[in-house]
């Protein structure tokens, strides 16, 4: 066991330790320090008795000089090793904060090529246990396809082709962890809208009733009529739609069209413009 030093009384002292305590500590460990005017005052500061000071300066608790070179060996070495494991644990944590920052640039790269990404963010919602509670933006993350569905529970289509989808992502959503619908309601009412998911059973996110104006970026997509079924990539791209030269065509066939994109490994091409 090492000497103690005047760091060691300091610390002691400031944690409480009794003079009788501290001294049979030195007793037994004796003291490594030769208490200059300063170390002196460090340890007045930190709570010392005169009689502490006066029992240290006899020499009473001096490292014996048979022991003292062995003592000062020591405590180098463990010097030694302390400054190592500094540097060492300075040096991962370099590392670590290099890794933070290439993880947080990879994140923002994602983000700005995510545009349906980007303004979802913070406005979903989703179905859990019969209410509607947010969504954690990452899971968003590892989407680069999107279903933006346009319905509402006033529509009587919709309530008839919400069904087939609800049928169709269930079936998917486990092969395709790429592809998210996201439902943007044209309902009536935030109670509407709940209502609507609640009864159909939508397994996947929605854009919060009061945070409907806030996503243009989505809004854009909507064609004149519901149910619209609009599938983009994740830049915006349009994919398929249930509007083909202005022309409804349903979203039944963009289900097909769907289909058809993961038939090909992910690799869409652009169905006909509105």
């Amino acid at each position: 066991m090492l000497p103690l030093t005047t760091s060691d009384l300091s610390l002691m002292l400031r944690a409480g330790y009794s003079v009788p305590t501290i001294e049979a500590e030195l007793a037994t460990r004796h003291f490594a320090d030769q208490l200059d005017e300063g170390k002196r005052n460090q340890l007045i500061k930190a709570g010392a008795t005169t009689e502490l000071l006066d029992a240290i300066e006899s020499g009473n608790f001096s490292v014996p000089k048979d022991e003292l070179e062995k003592s000062r060996r020591k405590m180098e070495d463990q010097a030694h090793d302390r400054a190592l494991l500094a540097e060492q644990a300075k040096r991962n944590d370099t590392l670590y904060q290099n890794q933070l920052l290439k993880q947080r640039a990879r994140l923002v790269t994602q983000g700005s090529a995510d545009a349906i990404a980007g303004a979802a963010k913070g406005n979903l919602v989703r179905l859990q246990n019969g209410n509607l509670v947010s969504c954690y933006d990452e899971e968003l993350a590892p989407k680069h396809i999107y279903g933006l569905y346009f319905s509402a529970h006033w529509c009587g289509p919709c309530r008839k082709f919400t069904p087939q989808l609800v049928a169709y992502y269930n079936q998917i959503a486990h092969d395709h962890p790429e592809f998210e619908i996201i439902f943007v309601s044209a309902d009536k009412s935030a109670d509407g809208m709940a209502a609507y998911m609640r009864e159909s059973g939508m397994p996947w996110p929605a854009i919060e009733y009061s945070k409907l104006a806030s996503v243009p970026t989505l809004q854009k997509y909507a064609g004149k009529g519901i149910p619209d079924l609009v599938i983009v990539d994740a830049s915006g791209k349009v994919l398929a739609d249930s509007f083909v030269g202005g022309k409804y065509v349903g979203p039944g066939r963009v289900l097909d069209d769907l289909s058809a994109i993961f038939a090909r490994g992910g690799s869409p091409q652009v169905a006909a413009n509105r």
